[in-house]
C-alpha cells in the first residue's frame, strides 16, 4: 500500500498552516467527498482527479484502520485520463475516407472528404469512449505526516504536482509547497539566521571559464534550486578528499557512498549529459572528465549508513526528490500493525538523515568557510586522477 511497501520514491511538500491535532474521521470523509470517480468534472484538458483509499484503484474505502497509521494519513492521488488509440483512429478514418469517395470520378478523395472522415472518425471514438473503455487510471500514492506537517507524493516527476496542490487545496484547504532545494536552504537559513546569505547566493564557479552565472536548467532568477547541484558536487569531493563519514548537527554521523547511478549535464546546455552505470560511477574517469568540463550533478544514488541503518536510493538535485529509496527491513518479531509503524518512522529517519545532510552543506555554503572550500574544491577538479590513470 503506497508508502508502506516495496521502495519508496517521493516529492515533500510543506503543508502552508497548522498541522492537524490528530487524524479522525473528518479527514476520511473530506477524502470521500472528492473520491475519485464520484465527480464527474474534468478539467480542461479532459483530465479528472479524485482520491483512492490505496490498496487498488478502485479502492475508495477509506478507513480508520487502513488509512492512518502512526501520525500518517495515508491515500492515492487518482487521474483519469481519455486517450483515444491512435491506430484505432486511423483506422477509422480510413473506413469513412473509403465511404466518402467511393463515387469520386478521379478515384481521390477531396480535401474537404478528407476533414469529414477525420471528424467522423473521431467523433465515433469520442462517442465510444464515453463508456471509459479509453480511459487510462493512473495511482499515485500520497502520505501526510502530522508530526512534520509535510506530505510526500510518490514521484519525482513534476508532471502531476499541480493536479495534487489543487485537489489537496479543494478536499483541506491548505496550499501546499515543494521543498526543493532552494527553499529547503531558505528553511534551514531561518533557523540559522543565515537568510540573507541564501538570497544573496549565485552559482559556484567550481571551474573558472566554464561555470556560467546562470543554470540552464533553472528558468526562475529567484529560485536557489541550484544549490541542490552544488550539494551533490561536494557530497562526491567531501569523500573523495577527506572521508566517507560526515558529523552532523545532532552530534550523529551518516557514512555515504555515491553508488549505482550519476546524472551529469551541462549548466551552460551546450555539451548535453551523461549518465552513468556503475557500482561507484563517481570513481570512473569518464565522470571526472565530465566534471572538470563543468558539468553538474542532476542525480545520484546514494547510500547512507546512520544509526546503523542502511538506505539506498537516488537523490535528484534541484527538487530533493527520492527515488526507489529501500528501507531497513522492519522487525521481524512485530506484529503487522508494528511493521507499518516501524516503516513510517524509517521514512522520517530517512528525511531526517537528508536534512541533517543538507544542512552539513549549508553550514559550510553560507559560512565564511566557503571561500576556501571552493578554492579547493577547484583544485580538487584540476588534478589528475591516479586511479582513474
Amino acid at each position: 500500500m503506497g508508502f508502506f511497501t516495496g521502495r519508496a520514491t517521493f516529492l515533500r511538500f510543506k503543508v502552508n498552516g497548522p498541522a492537524p491535532r490528530q487524524f479522525d474521521d473528518e479527514h476520511l470523509a473530506r477524502l470521500m467527498d472528492r473520491q475519485a470517480g464520484r465527480q464527474r468534472i474534468a478539467s480542461a484538458d479532459g483530465v479528472e482527479t479524485g482520491w483512492t483509499a490505496g490498496e487498488h484503484i478502485l479502492d475508495t474505502d477509506f478507513h480508520l484502520a487502513k488509512n492512518i497509521i502512526n501520525d500518517t494519513l495515508t491515500f492515492d492521488l487518482r487521474v483519469d485520463t481519455d486517450k483515444l488509440p491512435a491506430d484505432l483512429l486511423r483506422a477509422y478514418i480510413a473506413v469513412e475516407l473509403k465511404a466518402l469517395s467511393k463515387d469520386n470520378p478521379s478515384g481521390f478523395a477531396s480535401a474537404r472528404q478528407k476533414r469529414e472522415a477525420k471528424e467522423m472518425a473521431r467523433d465515433r471514438l469520442e462517442q465510444e469512449s464515453k463508456d471509459g473503455r479509453y480511459r487510462k487510471r493512473k495511482c499515485i500514492p500520497v502520505l501526510w505526516d502530522r508530526q512534520t506537517n509535510e506530505v510526500l507524493f510518490g514521484a519525482t516527476s513534476l508532471t502531476q504536482v499541480d493536479r495534487l496542490c489543487s485537489l489537496f487545496e479543494q478536499t483541506f484547504g491548505a496550499e501546499l509547497d515543494c521543498v526543493t532545494a532552494g527553499r529547503r536552504a531558505y528553511h534551514l537559513a531561518e533557523l540559522n539566521t543565515r537568510t540573507r546569505m541564501v538570497d544573496d547566493s549565485s552559482p559556484s564557479v567550481f571551474v573558472p571559464g566554464s561555470t556560467p552565472a546562470d543554470v540552464a536548467w533553472i528558468a526562475d532568477e529567484s529560485s536557489r534550486d541550484f544549490l541542490g547541484n552544488e550539494f551533490l558536487l561536494w557530497l562526491w569531493y567531501y569523500t573523495d578528499v577527506h572521508s566517507d563519514t560526515i558529523k552532523l548537527a545532532d552530534d550523529s554521523e551518516v557514512t555515504l557512498m555515491i553508488a549505482r547511478t550519476l546524472n551529469l549535464e551541462c549548466p551552460r546546455g551546450q555539451t548535453g549529459h551523461e549518465t552513468i552505470s556503475h557500482e561507484g560511477p563517481s570513481r570512473l574517469p569518464e565522470a571526472r572528465r565530465a566534471i572538470q568540463s563543468g558539468k553538474l550533478p542532476r542525480k545520484a544514488g546514494l547510500t547512507l549508513v546512520r544509526h546503523s541503518d542502511q538506505y539506498e536510493l537516488t537523490l535528484h538535485a534541484e527538487t530533493l526528490g527520492v527515488g526507489g529509496a529501500k528501507l531497513p527491513p522492519p522487525d521481524e518479531g512485530a506484529d503487522a500493525r508494528g511493521k507499518l509503524d516501524d516503516r513510517a518512522n524509517q521514512l522520517r529517519t530517512l528525511i531526517e538523515t537528508l536534512d541533517l545532510l543538507y544542512d552539513a552543506f549549508g553550514q559550510k555554503r553560507f559560512s565564511s568557510e566557503w571561500a576556501g572550500e571552493l578554492e579547493s574544491m577547484q583544485k580538487w577538479l584540476k588534478r589528475e586522477d591516479r586511479r582513474a590513470a
